[in-house]
């Protein structure tokens, strides 16, 4: 059921617009990173915009660690809690700089240990900037994720773990693009699209058994 409700979204998700991290300019591991904590509670085409403006500026941690709070802060001042995750850049960026030389660490381990980094934003960073196979959980996909019958877990970390278990490891990468593109555009959290959904053949919500 799941390899089948994967190469269906591959599909049928090209027509829509593409989640923020794919819309980067010359990514980075440290523009990932930066922008994935941007994107928190904010939606892709404003953090998309925040993001390019503040990299106008700045774009390594040596260049934002230089800059007043303030200048980073009018850089985003769209996105959401605009002042916390301004004071949260700087900090992530000089820590970069006193304990990794600059560099984004290429491992979970590490990536954790950086204040306000959580397993999807460290998991974001691994597929995106380092092509390195895992599954990142959002809201999107912890809630699709149960709300199709997937799986059946309260919180986005144990999601990770129980997909992983069940989703064939080839298509780990893809597939939080996949369902936070779906859970845009389609499965919505409130008042979903179910007659336009092309896998609501495969969904519990709907009580349709798959076939």
């Amino acid at each position: 059921m799941i390899t089948k409700i994967i190469k269906i979204l591959k599909k049928e998700t090209v027509k829509f617009e593409k989640p923020a991290m794919e819309q980067l300019t010359k990514p980075t591991p440290f523009k990932v990173l930066i922008s994935c904590l941007l994107s928190l509670r904010t939606k892709d085409k404003i953090t998309i915009k925040a993001s390019e403006k503040l990299f106008s500026i700045a774009s390594t941690p040596h260049e934002i660690s230089k800059l007043d709070l303030n200048k980073i802060e009018n850089a985003i001042k769209n996105v959401n809690y605009y002042k916390t995750k301004a004071k949260r850049i700087k900090e992530i960026s000089e820590e970069l700089i006193q304990k990794y030389n600059g560099d984004v660490p290429d491992n979970i381990d590490d990536l954790l240990k950086l204040k306000g980094v959580g397993r999807k934003t460290a998991n974001i960073v691994l597929i995106y900037a380092f092509g390195k196979n895992t599954i990142a959980v959002d809201t999107h996909v912890h809630r699709i994720s149960n709300r199709i019958g997937i799986v059946k877990t309260k919180t986005p970390e144990k999601t990770e773990f129980e997909l992983k278990k069940k989703i064939p490891p080839k298509f780990w990468k893809d597939y939080n693009n996949l369902l936070v593109t779906w859970g845009q555009n389609i499965c919505l959290p409130t008042k979903p699209k179910c007659d336009a959904c092309k896998i609501k053949y495969y969904c519990k919500k709907i009580g349709v058994k798959g076939r």
